[in-house]
């Protein structure tokens, strides 16, 4: 059945997370993000939902990690300086295995930068912002489609797996309006998080179980769960023993490497015969498809390598794809972050950058500029 509609790409992700099951938003008003509150305010009423707008970004991520303890489908949306405030939170969020979903729509910094002009400078942030070694996915998408299933994805991936899951989106790509089938996509799954079962005596609310996911004990049922953001056994009480808890801290970065199969997604176009692989994301992935096209017409063989998960990254789809290729070209809206992960993998020698730091997007005609430049 054809759903049409024109949406824009933040209304998009306020859409793809009711129809996920999101019953509960708490916000803070901040540009470029401000039309996903806006679009919850208006439509989670609709369903039953809560919208909350919060007296800042710290409470505002406070009051979801709240809301999803307490069983609900929770998310928040900022951007810039309030993805900084919501590192704390985000970071026991991580930590006590808390269910969440965050869409950040970046902007240009640092500090309070360019608030209306885009800017992909939060990469690294979105994956290392919060402190110490914890578990988070971040999912990239590149345009209104997308924004609405990746967020739809975002809420699986965060319910099955109890990993805060981050939706990162460019300016550009957050205020794009385009026509979207919402019926042809495919139809949100019923996902919900895995439930404590079974006697109430002896349960562990960090149980180590087959798949690393522990089963969450959802209030009302009998379940004692002690919840807290220090290094914690099975029990949920802290311990500072060397090996105990370097199990605990293991089982939760290792949950995402067993289900790498469930969180990865990639597009690797015309890569096989590619000579120059473009690799991106957001906007600058679509000013690199059309770069491939034009290149390709000049008879430049050129592919395109786009993460839909930007994080963990997908480092064998990234060698599989340039596996073939003289060289990759990796154009992004910032100083250089995502060709740090390309260079670890793939080396120095055959990496190049394009970056962009004026609040403009990146052209196809600067793409195709540059590997010209790079193949001569």
């Amino acid at each position: 059945m054809s759903n049409r509609m024109n949406m824009q790409g933040n209304q998009a992700c306020a859409m793809g997370a009711i129809a996920a099951g999101c019953r509960f938003y708490a916000g803070y008003p901040i540009t470029p993000s401000s039309e996903v509150a806006e679009t919850m305010a208006r439509e989670l009423p609709k369903v039953g939902g809560t919208f909350i707008q919060m007296e800042d970004e710290i409470a505002s991520m406070a009051a979801v990690v709240g809301a999803s303890m307490g069983g609900a489908k929770a998310m928040t949306a900022t951007s810039g300086p309030g993805f900084s405030l919501k590192q704390e939170n985000l970071g026991y969020a991580s930590g006590a295995e808390i269910p969440c979903v965050i869409i950040n729509v970046m902007r240009g910094g640092p500090s309070t930068g360019m608030p209306t002009r885009p800017a992909q400078g939060d990469i690294m942030q979105a994956r290392w912002g919060t402190h110490g070694d914890h578990p988070i996915i971040v999912l990239a998408p590149a345009s209104v489609a997308e924004c609405y299933s990746e967020t739809i994805r975002a809420f699986d991936l965060t319910e099955r797996l109890r990993v805060p899951v981050i939706v990162l989106v460019d300016e550009v790509i957050g205020h794009l309006v385009e026509t979207v089938d919402v019926g042809a996509l495919t139809p949100p799954a019923e996902v919900s998080r895995k439930l404590a079962s079974g006697p109430a005596d002896g349960f562990e609310p960090y149980a180590v179980t087959q798949d690393m996911v522990p089963p969450f004990p959802r209030p009302g049922d009998g379940y004692r769960s002690h919840t807290t953001g220090l290094t914690h056994l099975p029990s949920g009480f802290p311990t500072q023993n060397p090996a105990k808890a370097k199990a605990a801290l293991s089982r939760t970065t290792d949950k995402l490497l067993h289900h790498a199969d469930l969180i990865e997604s990639v597009e690797a176009s015309a890569c096989d015969d590619a000579e120059i692989v473009i690799a991106t994301i957001g906007i600058s992935a679509r000013a690199a498809a059309q770069a491939v096209t034009d290149l390709r017409a000049s008879g430049i063989r050129a592919g395109l390598f786009r993460p839909r998960t930007l994080w963990p990254f997908p480092e064998a789809a990234l060698k599989a794809a340039t596996a073939n290729a003289r060289a990759v070209l990796v154009p992004e809206m910032n100083q250089g972050q995502l060709v740090l992960e390309v260079e670890r993998l793939l080396g120095l020698n055959r990496v190049h950058r394009l970056n962009k730091i004026d609040g403009e997007a990146i052209t196809p005609a600067e793409i195709v500029a540059k590997a010209q430049e790079v193949l001569a």
